[in-house]
């Protein structure tokens, strides 16, 4: 969930992170429909582990134990927080790393899909090193101005292919993008537009 400008941060609720003074927390509810909740639920519904930041990690876990009626495979899914402080949550499938060749051996091994959800500096540190698959984005048609961005420093150059695109009622645009399996087509094209 991301704004026109790239903020992703607090897009659930006005108490969900306040880092840095920000104080549009909850700026995605206006946006919800029929589409966007489908969007929504498909994901949930999908067998996934998820691969969190430190941060989101503990915003989740005061939240999600107690909310599987919304979403009921959140306990079951291994949770990956890549933490330097943290090593342990009573949180079950709570599995804690220290580094980014932690994250290479999860994401080498076999199960279900990775999903990464919030967890801003995590996402930039697998954009910077290339190990990103795939993009599932809800533009949001607002700017914020400040917040923590998805795109920031240290984003490599990198080609995506569209495989699914909606505009919802509300003007979010929800778009999924994956990096081809081509090496070749994975790397940014120029030329020369006319030419």
């Amino acid at each position: 969930m991301i704004s026109l400008d790239g903020v992703m941060q607090a897009p659930g609720g006005s108490k969900e992170d306040k880092a840095a003074g920000f104080k549009y927390g909850g700026w995605t509810a206006p946006y919800g429909d029929e589409a966007y909740g489908k969007a929504v639920q498909k994901e949930l519904q999908e067998p996934a582990d998820y691969l969190l930041g430190r941060k989101t990690f503990e915003i989740w876990e005061k939240y999600w134990p107690h909310h599987t009626d919304f979403w009921p495979g959140i306990n079951d899914g291994r949770k990956y927080i890549l933490s330097k402080t943290r090593k342990k949550s009573d949180w079950k499938n709570s599995v804690f790393l220290k580094n980014l060749a932690d994250i290479k051996k999860v994401k080498k091994s076999k199960g279900p899909d990775i999903h990464v959800w919030g967890s801003s500096k995590l996402i930039q540190l697998l954009l910077k090193h290339d190990m990103v698959d795939e993009l599932r984005l809800k533009i949001h048609p607002l700017t914020l101005g400040k917040g923590k961005k998805l795109f920031d420093k240290g984003t490599i150059p990198a080609a995506f292919t569209l495989t699914e695109s909606t505009v919802t009622t509300k003007g979010v645009i929800l778009v999924n993008y994956k990096r081809p399996d081509n090496y070749r087509d994975r790397k940014v094209k120029t030329g020369n537009v006319g030419a």
